[in-house]
């Protein structure tokens, strides 16, 4: 993983110290409450409904086991016990009080951490698949470009006062787990006829109020020009992007209003300036930062199938968590592992200060030493012997992580909602908690099959519901929490959008209305279709007359 130099820490440091001083003078009254907000969102602090909510970057998902210890540390020392993974792999703390937060930044940096452009009006962390370097079907390993584009836009004088803020997800392999069409750019690895390495770009996606998925706006960006090409997108968008009406100010309400076109055309002009500039990659820069980005120490194994098998056949239940928690890996005699932080019971994403020093120790002793963060709110280790899973998964189990639920309906994607934020006009929390002890059965799980759920407490769509194959959003009808149901988003290759039902419903309809909408599908399927196979072949309203025919 990327290691600093002395400049990266010498900036960082002295970030430190210039929000201490800023913290002081705001709590001395010096600096009013409209003067400070500024500041303290360019170090990734947040005012929640109940505290401070401070947000920790980690660059395309990528730890230490020294930064989980950190993580650890922190939530122990100046929070409630626990941290909390977000949809940008970054990770949250709820309850830090306000002058402690620079002692936090403090010990962050001892660790090579910070929380700059966690928020505000710039470009945010930019994402990656959470097997970045491990897939089997990867054409190259994305981590590289992402930290290439994470110090070029870090600190840039001309991406910090962008008219909104600003998400890049890249995508290096044949299916798309980073999302990158519900991004404001989304860069996709690609090789021409002759073998060159490019990048396909998408312009103009996101969620949030107004849901669009994103336009292909050039099919092939050589690799030296990707700087050049982004700063070219985002010129365009400073010059052009409405700064009057912050709910019409992101890249994709002005690549519609212009039409992608158009906005191709405008980045085509602005790019002939830039080509071949000062950003124009060398093969040198590309070499430097990928070689921090090499491969461990790999032992030379064998694909451990027929023993796996065997144990499969004495234990239901590692079958169960290989089937669903364990990911292809490049090198034979190694696997991928997915902690699942979605058990019955716990909000979707916590983890608790001793989970994280386990994490870290079991880092340390099956996977290098790293760990990564999912945009599906999990944990990954990305390295994992395949003859060490059976006492591996022994270790999960005692520690709350073997939840055999990855991919199913269970393993939801959901914001904090309105027990902790500010904005949301709904509890999530609650909401999967029900939806989860409906579905506490494994064989009906596994019957129904990949399912992605996603609830958000507000239209911000922290909790990504409109690319949920089923989605749910917590809404204020005259004061009272209601939740509107949409079915068959997607977020991967060839995203959609999902369609609103009808009518919202109380809290405690829905665990019902789930039970419903599933109880359509396995009555509908063909063998072999997924929820979201079977909901795009026969529509809607299958699923509406259903539900809305038993509430009325």
């Amino acid at each position: 993983m990327y290691v600093y130099d002395e400049y990266d820490q010498r900036i960082v440091e002295d970030r430190v110290k210039q929000f201490r001083d800023q913290t002081r003078r705001y709590l001395a009254g010096e600096l009013s409450g409209e003067e400070f907000r500024p500041l303290r969102l360019q170090n990734g602090l947040y005012i929640q409904r109940f505290a401070p909510m401070l947000r920790v970057a980690v660059p395309y998902g990528l730890m230490s086991s020294a930064q989980v210890r950190m993580m650890a540390k922190i939530a122990r020392d100046y929070d409630k016990g626990y941290a909390h993974i977000s949809t940008r792999q970054n990770v949250q703390f709820n309850w830090p009080e306000l002058e402690d937060v620079p002692d936090i930044l403090a010990e962050l940096a001892t660790v090579q951490m910070h929380a700059i452009q966690t928020s505000g009006n710039c470009i945010r962390n930019t994402t990656t698949d959470q097997f970045a370097g491990v897939a089997k079907d990867e054409i190259i390993d994305p981590r590289p470009w992402c930290e290439i584009i994470r110090q070029w836009s870090t600190f840039h004088p001309e991406f910090t006062h962008l008219p909104r803020k600003f998400k890049i997800a890249v995508n290096g392999a044949v299916s798309d787990r980073a999302a990158i069409e519900v991004h404001d750019i989304g860069l996709e690895a690609v090789r021409n006829e002759a073998g060159d390495l490019g990048f396909r770009v998408s312009v103009g996606g996101g969620l949030g109020r107004t849901p669009i998925v994103g336009s292909f706006i050039k099919e092939f960006l050589p690799w030296q020009h990707l700087l050049g090409y982004l700063d070219a997108i985002l010129r365009v968008y400073n010059r052009y992007g409405r700064r009057d009406n912050k709910y019409k100010a992101r890249i994709k309400i002005l690549v519609k209003a212009l039409t992608p076109e158009v906005f191709a055309e405008k980045v085509e002009a602005e790019f002939a300036h830039l080509k071949d500039g000062p950003t124009t990659l060398t093969e040198a820069e590309v070499a430097r930062v990928s070689a921090h980005f090499v491969d461990p120490a790999y032992r030379p194994l064998a694909d451990q199938d027929a023993e796996l098998a065997s144990l499969d056949a004495q234990h239901p239940g590692f079958a169960r968590w290989r089937q669903r928690n364990t990911f292809a890996h490049k090198q034979p005699g190694y696997v991928a592992v997915t902690l699942s932080l979605k058990p019955t019971g716990v909000a979707p994403g916590d983890v608790t200060d001793k989970q994280l020093d386990a994490i870290a120790d079991l880092a340390d002793r099956y996977s290098f030493g790293e760990v990564r963060n999912s945009h599906n709110q999990n944990i990954i280790l990305a390295d994992v012997e395949q003859q060490q899973l059976f006492t591996l998964w022994g270790e999960l189990r005692e520690l709350g992580f073997a939840t055999p639920n990855v991919g199913l309906l269970t393993d939801i994607i959901c914001c904090p909602g309105g027990d902790f934020c500010s904005l949301a006009n709904a509890k999530s929390i609650p909401v999967a908690e029900a939806i989860q002890r409906r579905f506490d059965d494994l064989d009906y799980l596994f019957d129904i099959g990949d399912l992605d759920l996603n609830i958000s407490g507000c239209m911000n769509a922290c909790g990504h519901h409109h690319v949920g194959h089923i989605g749910i959003l917590g809404v204020d009808k005259k004061g009272q929490e209601f939740y509107q149901v949409s079915l068959g988003g997607s977020a991967g290759r060839e995203a959609s959008l999902a369609q609103i039902l009808g009518p919202s419903f109380a809290q405690e309809e829905m665990a019902d209305v789930i039970d419903k909408l599933i109880k359509v599908y396995v009555e509908q399927r063909t063998e072999e279709e997924t929820f979201l196979d079977t909901f795009r072949r026969v529509g809607i309203d299958p699923f509406k007359e259903r539900v809305y025919a038993a509430n009325h």
